[in-house]
């Protein structure tokens, strides 16, 4: 009975942290010359490279786009637009070795004649060592090297003049974690280029945002 009253306890203690919101933290560094008055946010993203152009690349673009609505841009929608936007990402998997300490036995074998000692302990049979094969056991530290995967991201947005191509916001977002999914830690990425918009100019923060665990 003990034993399945533990078993449930940590059974719902699991399910109490799968359920936790997940912190994610990271460097945002934003330069702009962002005017004080600014009536047309019409927008165009601009066209990427073909090899950029993938799926991945138009789902973030889709979030980025929600996060423009927030701050009250809108889409040109094929009109004239005020502001280009760009847009790049990278995901660059960084291998660590680690060494971790471990207690692994040894086999220290001793047959010593004469006053000899084995190990720690000394022995004798009528002033003499035993002439017989006389294993020792005992533990020493060794090590046990194992690889960590670290993700580091980088999210890059820059707003544009679309008319003489200006640069009037240029934000870069940092974050290292060993999640391997971008398309989980993206959103709060793209929401962190754009908290507090436009915000500091060249100064380095950190942004945290709480992210609900799915479903």
């Amino acid at each position: 009975m003990k034993r399945l009253i533990m078993v449930a306890a940590g059974t719902a203690l699991a399910l109490l942290l799968g359920g936790c919101a997940t912190t994610i933290r990271s460097d945002v560094t934003t330069f702009h010359q962002w005017p004080a008055q600014m009536e047309d946010k019409s927008y165009v993203f601009e066209v990427p490279s073909p090899q950029d152009d993938t799926l991945e690349w138009r789902s973030y673009q889709e979030l980025v786009r929600g996060q423009l609505a927030r701050q009250g841009f809108r889409d040109a929608d094929g009109a004239t637009p005020a502001l280009t936007v760009s847009m790049r990402f990278t995901t660059t998997d960084l291998p660590v070795r680690v060494l971790e300490p471990m207690m692994t036995p040894y086999f220290y074998p001793s047959a010593r004649f004469g006053y000899g000692y084995r190990g720690f302990h000394r022995r004798y049979w009528g002033g003499w060592y035993s002439p017989f094969y006389d294993p020792f056991w005992g533990p020493y530290p060794a090590y046990q090297t194992s690889i960590e995967h670290h993700y580091r991201r980088e999210l890059q947005v820059s707003i544009k003049s679309a008319r003489d191509g200006k640069r009037l916001f240029d934000v870069t977002v940092h974050n290292t974690s060993r999640n391997m999914s971008t398309p989980e830690i993206m959103p709060a990425l793209v929401h962190s280029a754009f908290e507090g918009f436009p915000g500091p100019s060249g100064v380095a923060r950190r942004v945290e945002v709480k992210q609900e665990p799915k479903g």
